[in-house]
């Protein structure tokens, strides 16, 4: 049975169906997920709190790499006294970096392992907090001149699974086994994906193979970027990204769970559901229940959920939450 994955709650518990519509007629094109409104959300304009400074540190995801940058950024040309650094290896990296104390903020592609929350709970006697800062959605990377019209999760995991868990009955090594005809036929497939420490394989191994293994063939890169330079270097190849890292040299497929129902990746789509691969960014940080937080690391998050720290989310190419969201997260860290 088909699992398919969506952002219902988010649209009706935060942007409600009026708000889906509207960012579906603002007269962008479909993969244009930069002007995303903000205005009709009125989410407040960030206001400086005098004196703040201090050090800002974050390790973890590298999807999140450009956006945790230019709010660092930002936030130091606000408060010229702070040192930021941001360290972007992989989600899997925020987690010990947070219980080790090495890190303030751990910016994620995914929800922490229970094993990563346990672990940092042991230390300090308290689960670190998730706070959701944007919307994203993986997308499948062709090479600009591949006439392939979309796929479907059976498709997927027979190219990129070795363990075939998805429905699929035997592995695809050749674009001609995918309809493709002429040239094509002789094409083999090349595959580029993520590395296990990021937040993006985790979440495409889980959801578009259902949790199946990844063929050792697929060139594992460091970065998102990467990932999508490399479909665009070589006509055969296919891979798969965060949809913010699109470039000109490469083609972003609708996908279907099943059959031929393919789903662009328009922010319509995503924000409603239909589009099967979305999902919540996040950063944790280490909130101590019983303490307030440092006025750098209070600032910091204030800016991130603030008008210019949710534009930057849109300029980076993903999708920004809604004020109601806003203050539900704000609330979990004692910022009202």
């Amino acid at each position: 049975m088909w699992k398919k994955i969506t952002l219902l709650a988010l649209l009706v518990a935060c942007y409600g169906p009026a708000s889906a519509q509207a960012l579906s007629n603002n007269g962008v094109s479909d993969y244009d997920l930069s002007d995303n409104g903000l205005s009709d959300y009125d989410l407040s304009d960030y206001e400086k709190t005098p004196g703040v400074a201090g050090n800002l540190l974050t390790v973890g995801s590298d999807t999140l790499a450009g956006m945790t940058t230019l709010w660092v950024e930002e936030f130091k040309s606000i408060y010229p006294n702070v040192i930021g650094q941001v360290q972007a290896s992989g989600s899997a990296t925020a987690p010990p970096a947070l219980t080790e104390g090495t890190a303030q903020f751990g910016p994620m592609s995914r929800p922490m392992r229970s094993s990563e929350i346990e672990a940092f709970e042991r230390t300090y006697g308290y689960k670190p907090t998730a706070l959701r800062v944007a919307i994203d959605a993986i997308g499948i990377f062709v090479h600009r001149d591949n006439p392939i019209k979309g796929l479907n999760f059976t498709q997927l995991d027979s190219i990129f699974s070795a363990t075939l868990r998805c429905g699929a009955t035997e592995s695809v090594e050749r674009w001609e086994q995918l309809g493709l005809s002429y040239e094509w036929a002789k094409r083999g497939i090349q595959m580029f994906g993520r590395n296990s420490v990021s937040g993006t394989y985790g979440y495409f191994k889980q959801n578009a193979l259902c949790g199946g293994d990844f063929k050792r063939s697929v060139n594992e890169q460091p970065g998102s970027a990467s990932v999508v330079q490399s479909v665009a270097s070589t006509i055969n190849t296919i891979g798969y990204s965060g949809v913010g890292y699109r470039v000109s040299g490469v083609k972003l497929l609708p996908i279907a769970v099943e059959g031929e129902q393919y789903v662009e990746p328009t922010r319509a789509n995503i924000l409603s559901g239909d589009y099967p691969l979305s999902r919540y960014l996040y950063v944790y940080i280490n909130k101590n229940p019983t303490r307030e937080l440092s006025p750098v690391e209070r600032e910091f998050i204030r800016f991130i959920f603030s008008r210019q720290g949710q534009d930057i989310v849109a300029k980076d190419g993903y999708l920004p939450i809604s004020p109601d969201l806003v203050h539900q997260e704000l609330h979990k860290v004692g910022i009202e």
